[in-house]
């Protein structure tokens, strides 16, 4: 089996742990029906886990630069191969679009965005017809980004279970790695 480079798959489970709390903690707040407090203690976790992912989308294109093009696990289709590409660019893309896209909304909204106590740099304007708009994109990029994970994971299983190659165990966690 040809595992990916310990890096390169703790970066990938921490993407998905920090999109995870980010999904979970937003969709809690908008469960919560009292508590302002609450709810705001919710959005300001939900801000800095969509933060951490962007942090880990700049830590992972370093790595995978560094890294070079890794070999082929599977046995694919030109096709196949070109659609999974096609995929991971969109995940990669998605992963920096969707926290861009928030902090700029809490911008718009005229909120500051903290990471760690520190206040970040305004990227916009308060403006709420902007605030409007990367409200809408923001959402759709997260219903964009569930739609490619379901395909991502969708194919892994695929992999695992019906063309029984290994794909899937390339990228689990293991204590084999090069």
């Amino acid at each position: 089996m040809l595992a990916r480079p310990r890096k390169i798959v703790v970066l990938h489970w921490l993407t998905v742990l920090c999109l995870c709390f980010a999904a979970g903690l937003i969709l809690l707040r908008d469960e919560v029906v009292s508590g302002r407090a609450l709810k705001q203690w919710l959005l300001e976790g939900h801000r800095h886990f969509g933060l951490f992912v962007l942090m880990l989308f700049f830590i992972r294109v370093v790595v995978r630069f560094r890294t070079g093009k890794l070999p082929a696990v599977g046995n694919m289709s030109k096709a196949i191969r070109a659609v999974a590409t096609l995929t991971h660019i969109a995940l990669y893309a998605l992963l920096l679009a969707l926290p861009l896209l928030g902090w700029a909304l809490s911008n718009a909204q005229d909120r500051p965005v903290h990471l760690f106590g520190l206040t970040l740099p305004a990227l916009v304007n308060a403006d709420e017809d902007l605030a409007d708009r990367l409200q809408t994109w923001h959402v759709n990029a997260a219903w964009l980004l569930l739609a490619l994970v379901l395909l991502h994971t969708g194919a892994a299983l695929w992999h695992h279970f019906v063309v029984r190659d290994d794909v899937m165990r390339a990228m689990w966690p293991s204590r084999k790695r090069r």
